[in-house]
């Protein structure tokens, strides 16, 4: 074959244009008159096909998206991107779905890690180096919490990150940062002195066996109960990046509180860039509207608490992040907050010096909610507790006063 007519035969393969699987049209509006900032919007894919690839644009510009597979099946169930929004504002976004390729390659704005101790003992502990995205232990295993590196999963957006105990405790603890940017693949919790003096964040709240900043529990009738009856416990990293992460902790053949029936429940927290909030959704393999579990809030020391007894809670106050003086750390100032929709909230109990507790009731097979933090150490925070408080108000309007997502 003549070797030009070879050459122009693949000038114009090249040339061909790829054509979209799917061409979406995606209709964003915010009916309110509060902005809206980093505002998520989720496209679930299951009636696309097959996904491989995606391109999101407005008005011609191409925007960040992320591609995440939920279920581990390898295949990508849910299209996420973020957007900004004035009051009453609106706007129209196109979304180009492909059946091959690659996800385009974004900034991170959001990150998790999974992480246990390396064999190298020359490692510094912020530098331990097996990465694992799921990790579960027989029932044999008698330290967990000190197997795993940070003692449990840890998740990040720019403003704050967590950790949730690997442990019979599941509790969310918190790390606080001055700066905005990610950290935890450079400190791993635990930043080094050199780390400190470079403006890294660290951790600022001592939890327990508290719950933390929203940590789920059993409930009994009168008081909380740890996860101490679980056939099976699981810790995974569903998604790290770059507009959400997506962490799981697995909890099958759980007894919640003596009495009650077993259940599998997976709560899975999502955290999105730009955000000091996380969703916590809680996942029941049966029906379980009847039943009572427990969630709620650390007292800290010398705290405040704000409460509009209507599902909104939050505390502001100061203690060592060990619970003690151990003349390394500082004295840490944390504001904290949970949103508890009414549907699932079934009644607010009383501070106790350890906790503010919500009884909470999921519907049919799921229970959601939110929780939030800041650190007084942040320079782009809150310099008081009225502000924090200010905050958590707003940000229940905020959750109240949802965007619309039409696609067509």
């Amino acid at each position: 074959m003549n070797r030009k007519l070879i050459l122009w035969g693949l000038l114009a393969l090249n040339a061909m244009p790829i054509f979209a699987r799917k061409t979406l049209t995606v209709r964003v509006v915010n009916p309110s008159r509060l902005e809206k900032t980093d505002e998520p919007v989720i496209i679930d894919l299951h009636q696309y096909g097959e996904v491989d690839s995606a391109t999101v644009t407005f008005q011609g510009q191409q925007q960040p998206y992320q591609l995440d597979d939920l279920n581990h099946d390898c295949k990508y169930d849910e299209l996420c991107f973020l957007t900004n929004l004035q009051k009453g504002q609106e706007k129209t976004y196109q979304v180009n779905l492909f059946d091959h390729g690659t996800p385009e390659t974004f900034k991170a704005r959001t990150y998790a890690e999974l992480v246990v101790p390396s064999k190298n003992k020359k490692l510094a502990k912020n530098q331990q180096d097996i990465y694992l995205r799921c990790l579960s232990f027989d029932k044999k295993t008698k330290d967990i919490y000190h197997f795993v590196h940070s003692h449990g999963l840890c998740f990040e957006s720019e403003l704050i990150a967590l950790r949730v105990y690997f442990d019979n405790r599941q509790t969310v603890d918190v790390y606080g940062k001055k700066h905005k940017q990610l950290e935890l693949f450079d400190t791993q919790f635990y930043p080094s002195a050199a780390q400190l003096a470079q403006g890294y964040g660290d951790d600022d709240l001592w939890v327990g066996d508290t719950y933390g900043l929203g940590a789920l529990r059993g409930w009994d009738g009168y008081q909380e109960r740890l996860f101490d009856h679980v056939g099976y416990q699981e810790q995974r990293v569903v998604a790290e990046g770059p507009l959400r992460a997506i962490v799981e902790v697995v909890d099958n053949g759980w007894v919640p509180a003596p009495g009650m029936k077993r259940v599998n429940a997976t709560i899975r927290y999502t955290i999105y860039a730009g955000h000091r909030d996380v969703d916590v959704d809680v996942f029941f393999d049966r029906n379980a509207e009847d039943e009572h579990f427990a969630t709620g809030l650390i007292n800290v020391k010398n705290s405040t608490e704000f409460s509009d007894q209507k599902g909104l809670r939050g505390c502001y106050g100061t203690d060592w992040p060990t619970g003690k003086d151990d003349g390394v750390h500082h004295l840490e100032t944390v504001g904290l907050g949970i949103y508890i929709p009414e549907q699932y909230l079934r009644r607010e109990v009383p501070a106790t010096l350890k906790d503010y507790t919500d009884v909470v009731k999921p519907v049919g097979n799921s229970l959601h909610y939110k929780i939030a933090c800041t650190s007084k150490k942040e320079d782009f925070g809150f310099k008081d507790g009225k502000a924090w408080f200010t905050w958590l108000k707003d940000w229940k309007q905020q959750n109240l006063n949802p965007i619309t997502v039409t696609i067509e």
